[in-house]
């Protein structure tokens, strides 16, 4: 175990390095933030249905989906599949390690600095945005320690999520397809884009099922209140059991690589 969190701590540390990327990504978050939040209000200003969120609660809910963007599973990591593709795993082969955990420490800290890096500076502006277009505060302590509890799931199993996208580069040329097609599938199935509350009813029971919408619909409701902190206790589970899942699967897939793998040269 020390040695994975030797690893995981010097992650941190180059992921640190990344000021001027994270500057930038602050940026981008800003403005796709206020685009969905103008076009959540002509959405509410043009509707004279009763909808399952509040337009305050939409508008929170789309600064949490910016707030911790950089922590979706969007890909794999880029160091270890580039490894992949050159020969050079033959030297993460040779750590007396076990690769999927070694590969899992290094996705943990490269989906949690960027985010707190971006992130946390960000949802502390957007708190003090005029009406209309701030966030706002968990309902209640309970929320609030609720949706911390439910986050770090949340980035647990995003993590096994990118470790079975950068698994997947041992089966394929350059690992650009599966990159290609998680992030429209975990965009539209995890709610990142459009709350799952706004989908039909019988589809939001499948959706929330799904080891998707412990990575985003999940956690926020939690935040804003519209589930009781008490189901902390289920609804963990179902992202501890999604996380489960991926992490056998990516094991049995990183034995099975490891039998197939062929490194040129000397």
């Amino acid at each position: 175990m020390k040695a994975y969190i030797s690893i995981f701590r010097l992650r941190v540390a180059v992921q640190l390095q990344y000021r001027a990327a994270a500057a930038a990504a602050l940026f981008t978050q800003f403005f796709f933030g206020f685009v969905i939040i103008m076009v959540y209000h002509a959405f509410y200003a043009s509707s004279s249905q009763v909808q399952p969120m509040s337009l305050q609660q939409a508008v929170a809910y789309a600064w949490l989906g910016q707030a911790t963007f950089r922590m979706q599973p969007w890909n794999g990591d880029q160091e270890v599949m580039a490894m992949i593709r050159s020969g050079n795993v033959a030297y993460e082969m040779c750590r007396p390690l076990n690769l999927y955990f070694l590969w899992y420490s290094r996705l943990v800290s490269l989906r949690l600095v960027p985010t707190m890096m971006t992130g946390i500076p960000m949802f502390i502006v957007v708190l003090f945005l005029p009406t209309g277009f701030k966030a706002a505060l968990p309902v209640s302590a309970a929320a609030g320690g609720a949706w911390f509890l439910s986050i770090f799931m949340a980035l647990l199993l995003g993590c096994a999520i990118s470790n079975l996208i950068t698994i997947s580069s041992m089966w394929t040329i350059a690992g650009d397809g599966m990159q290609r097609i998680f992030p429209a599938v975990i965009m539209v199935l995890s709610g990142l884009i459009v709350p799952l509350a706004f989908f039909p009813d019988r589809l939001q029971q499948l959706l929330r099922f799904l080891p998707f919408s412990g990575l985003v619909d999940i956690p926020f409701r939690f935040y804003l209140g519209m589930i009781p902190a008490s189901d902390i206790f289920s609804l963990g589970l179902l992202q501890l059991f999604w996380t489960g899942v991926f992490v056998i699967i990516g094991i049995r897939l990183v034995s099975m690589g490891m039998k197939r793998v062929v490194v040129q040269g000397g």
